[in-house]
């Protein structure tokens, strides 16, 4: 039985052709934690998360002297067991944030790397639910400089030209007047029967706030409203669930099943957004799955449609991927070399071997980050 012989780990920073601002942030660049794990037979896994704007740094030493000594040596195929041990050295320096996200990056290079040695996809080797492509939204509608209501329609109307039932846009930086105005140029643009979806990014502090701006979306029928508060204010996430008639969709930087399931029995959300390279991986994101089922509660995964693509083609309960249709806000695209293919509102799934893609080694020469004291962006424990 072969074993696990190094893991490797690399940050690249890849700048923002544009600033881009949300409701509560602007965003000049990002970073990424980008994993590989190899065994003694040669076959090769790789795992990535989002290491946010410029503390990379952070998720690499997480993986270099906290996660990956307890790996090497180990049988990959004893993914839940590795993801145990894992979890309970990281129990004193991070239950959630950094350690977690670099975690899960382990954990999904763990999954790749045994579904390339089986020589499945990924979502076959999860099981698959689907066998050709999931429905996906296309996501955007961020503030731009000089990006007026009819500029975002026009966006939004450009994806429902290429096929897609579902858009999705920002909300929130705005007074309510100014995003009534956005809303209502693009319900306009696209349709009454093609559904729009509102991320708030945690634009609110206050349920009579968050009310004020929803009685003025109510009227456009948004299919869900994204990230309303803080993550950590579960109290109005449940009281704007019991006021609106409009889903209260949160969850995307949730780690482990215990939060997930205080959402669901405080009814603060009837739509988690569960991300894989947040939660604790693909092992976590799938218990996470599962318990919503058994709530009668759908996910929909936040970004990184690359891993999930495979978990929504292999959850039953899984209804959309996020599709960021270009790089010029999420721009994880530039450092692989494949790129998933969008049809009809759907994406194709793919047909090789695990994750489907490799990193690109002109991409990681551009964007790797060697800190001081290291060698090369590649750090690696044997």
């Amino acid at each position: 039985m072969p074993t696990i012989e190094s893991v490797s780990v690399c940050i690249a920073r890849v700048p923002l052709d544009n600033p881009v601002t949300f409701a509560t942030r602007k965003v000049l660049a990002r970073e990424y934690c980008l994993v590989r794990v190899r065994d003694t037979e040669g076959h090769e896994g790789l795992g990535y998360c989002y290491a946010v704007n410029s503390a990379g740094r952070l998720l690499s030493v997480a993986v270099t002297d906290l996660l990956a000594p307890r790996l090497v040596g180990q049988e990959s195929l004893r993914v839940e067991g590795l993801w145990r041990e894992m979890y309970q050295e990281a129990l004193l320096l991070g239950r959630a944030g950094g350690v977690v996200r670099a975690l899960s990056a382990i954990d999904i290079a763990l999954w790749d790397l045994n579904a390339r040695s089986a020589g499945l996809p990924l979502y076959r080797y999860l099981g698959a639910a689907v066998d050709d492509r999931v429905p996906a939204y296309a996501s955007g509608g961020y503030y731009l400089p000089g990006k007026t209501p009819d500029k975002l329609a026009a966006e939004m109307a450009g994806h429902v030209k290429d096929g897609f039932r579902a858009v999705k846009m920002k909300v929130g930086l705005e007074s309510v007047a100014g995003e009534r105005k956005r809303i209502a140029a693009v319900r306009e643009a696209i349709g009454d029967d093609v559904r729009l979806m509102l991320d708030a990014n945690n634009a609110w502090r206050d349920l009579p706030t968050a009310l004020e701006y929803m009685r003025a979306f109510e009227p456009y029928r948004p299919f869900w409203i994204e990230e309303p508060f803080s993550p950590d204010d579960i109290d109005n996430h449940a009281r704007l669930a019991r006021a609106t008639p409009v889903t209260v969709a949160t969850g995307e930087i949730e780690a482990g099943r215990w939060r997930f399931k205080d959402l669901l029995a405080r009814e603060a959300t009837t739509l988690l957004q569960t991300d894989a390279t947040v939660c604790g991986g693909i092992t976590e994101f799938r218990r996470i799955a599962a318990t919503a089922d058994s709530h009668g509660v759908t996910v929909a995964p936040h970004a990184w449609h690359d891993v999930h693509a495979h978990l929504v083609a292999s959850s039953p309960n899984c209804t959309y991927v996020e599709w960021m249709p270009d790089d010029h806000i999420v721009n994880f695209r530039r450092l692989i070399d494949r790129q998933l293919q969008a049809r009809d509102g759907h994406l194709l799934l793919p047909r090789e071997p695990g994750l489907g893609f490799n990193f690109d080694p002109a991409a990681i020469e551009k964007y790797g980050v060697t800190y001081p004291g290291a060698q090369a962006p590649w750090q690696v424990v044997r």
